[in-house]
């Protein structure tokens, strides 16, 4: 987690010390100490083999499957001393603060899971054939808010952690982990039901398949992070081959995730964006490097090939499957809503949605970046721009929305370009957003088992368009720049791309690469 703030420091502390009360409190009269200690070895070992998730070290382990047997077995404050068995974890990353507060989340979490198991009328003690089917309801109910406390207590400390100025963002919190969890749980009812039989070797007999579950999960995350490393790849290339976006898809993919999060699209599909905002601009590898770092005028022909990057990108990562819906938003992140755009000419609820997104990030990066030829123009400047030119250039709801997120969670802008470098044509037509007449035709947190850091919850622990013309397309010219100095370097016949040039064509206002 980094370094901790003080509000950090009282969330943890806020944690634990509850924990410890509601421990504290009893009562322990008729606790099977042989059950606590049998529980805790197997929490033990699950906590030991958690696996990690994501970037931001969040992990998962099918702990809670220990905690919630306890609950039956052994009543609320037993479940939550099995619960406090996550603090002998031998699992490498957790720092002391982490291992902490995952200790006091697990441990809050069984404990109102077990008084939660009491209000709806379980018994605690080894059940019976003739517990069943009355124990199943009670027992569904812990499970539920056993997760929910995990997932809650966890989201929180990571909201709190998370880097200023930066939206909580992904955090693997999704409804499939938690449906996963839950799943997993129910393995805490089998322990208990087979108690009366095999005693404490019960969870020797269960390890077996939680150790499946834990492998199954483990190559759930190896996938993922496989899908990070061929956009992370992709993105590198992009960024290699043109020094002027460095960082652009990154804050692009981070503004588009802004807009979805705000409007409220499903988890799948916030994912999706994300990947479709790092790859927006993958197109770029099919465009020359000559063309792209030229810094004189550019040609007809040098046009065209710049302004079909958006197909080039589709033709590069169409075979990735697990783009989907991110393929639409690459093919068409520079069309407009008043249907001068390209590369198809779309209007209005023509464009896909993920390109309407991706168009307001795009634009409000390219403003807020510093270029050779002028510096980043300030967040509230780059705002009025934005809705200025809603309606036209963009979405209106997206504006509002990303305005929205940005008010709420702020945005961090990019360091500023080395001096003395030099901007080039290409990056120019890209910024413009335009078309040229004639040019185109179109620590380790767990979880569920989740922790972070070591912070636990639940356990989680913490196609190529023939060469034509755009009807109604207007020349391009540089964005904002009102001295004409990128403008003349990419205007076709070499007269300067400043504000006043084109007073009538909204294509100017708004940089866009």
């Amino acid at each position: 987690m980094g370094k901790l703030s003080r509000i950090a420091w009282l969330y943890i502390g806020a944690v634990i010390a509850v924990a410890v009360i509601a421990i504290a409190l009893g009562p322990f009269g008729g606790i099977g100490w042989d059950k606590v200690a049998a529980l805790g070895l197997l929490l033990i070992a699950c906590e030991s083999t958690a696996t990690l998730l994501n970037s931001r070290n969040l992990a998962w382990s099918p702990n809670s499957t220990a905690s919630l047997a306890a609950v039956i077995l052994v009543g609320p404050v037993g479940a939550a001393l099995v619960g406090c068995c996550t603090l002998l974890g031998m699992r490498r990353g957790p720092s002391p603060a982490q291992r902490l507060f995952n200790t006091g989340m697990f441990a809050l979490s069984a404990y109102l899971a077990g008084r939660t198991y009491l209000l709806f009328g379980g018994h605690v003690g080894t059940p019976t054939p003739i517990s069943f089917p009355a124990i199943i309801g009670p027992f569904a109910c812990a499970v539920i808010v056993h997760v929910a406390v995990n997932f809650s207590l966890l989201r929180g400390v990571l909201w709190i952690t998370r880097e200023p100025g930066s939206a909580l963002g992904r955090v693997g919190l999704d409804l499939k982990l938690l449906l996963t969890d839950m799943g997993y749980a129910a393995f805490g009812l089998l322990i208990a039901a087979l108690w009366s039989v095999l005693g404490p070797f019960t969870p020797v007999l269960v390890v077996i398949p939680l150790l499946v579950a834990r492998w199954a999960v483990a190559q759930f995350a190896a996938q993922q992070r496989a899908y990070e490393a061929t956009v992370s790849a992709l993105c590198q290339a992009v960024e290699t081959k043109d020094f002027y976006t460095r960082g652009h898809s990154e804050r692009v993919s981070r503004g588009s995730v802004m807009i979805a999060r705000e409007i409220r699209m499903r988890a799948e599909r916030v994912e999706a964006i994300r990947y479709a905002g790092m790859l927006h601009d993958v197109g770029k590898l099919g465009v020359p490097t000559s063309v792209l770092q030229k810094s004189g005028s550019l040609t007809d022909d040098e046009y065209a090939a710049i302004q079909l990057h958006p197909m080039r990108g589709l033709d590069i990562v169409r075979e990735i499957g697990f783009l989907d819906e991110a393929l639409a938003g690459i093919m068409h992140h520079h069309e407009r809503i008043d249907g001068r755009g390209y590369p198809m000419g779309l209007a209005g609820d023509e464009i896909p949605e993920f390109a309407r997104v991706l168009a307001v990030a795009d634009a409000f990066d390219a403003m807020t970046s510093t270029r050779s030829y002028r510096g980043a123009r300030p967040v509230p400047e780059a705002i009025a721009e934005l809705r200025k030119w809603a309606g036209t250039q963009f979405d209106p709801a997206f504006v509002d929305a990303f305005v929205t997120a940005i008010e709420r969670d702020g945005w961090r802008t990019p360091e500023a370009t080395p001096a003395g470098a030099d901007q080039t044509a290409a990056t120019d037509v890209l910024s413009a957003g335009g078309l040229s007449a004639g040019v185109l035709s179109a620590g380790v947190l767990s979880a569920g088992g989740l922790s972070a850091g070591g912070l636990s919850a639940g356990g989680l622990s913490a196609g190529v368009l023939p060469v034509g013309g755009v009807p109604g397309a207007a020349p391009p010219a540089d964005a904002l720049t009102g001295n004409g100095q990128a403008g003349k370097a990419a205007s076709a016949d070499g007269e300067p791309g400043s504000e006043l040039a084109d007073p009538a064509g909204p294509l100017r206002a708004i940089e866009s690469h």
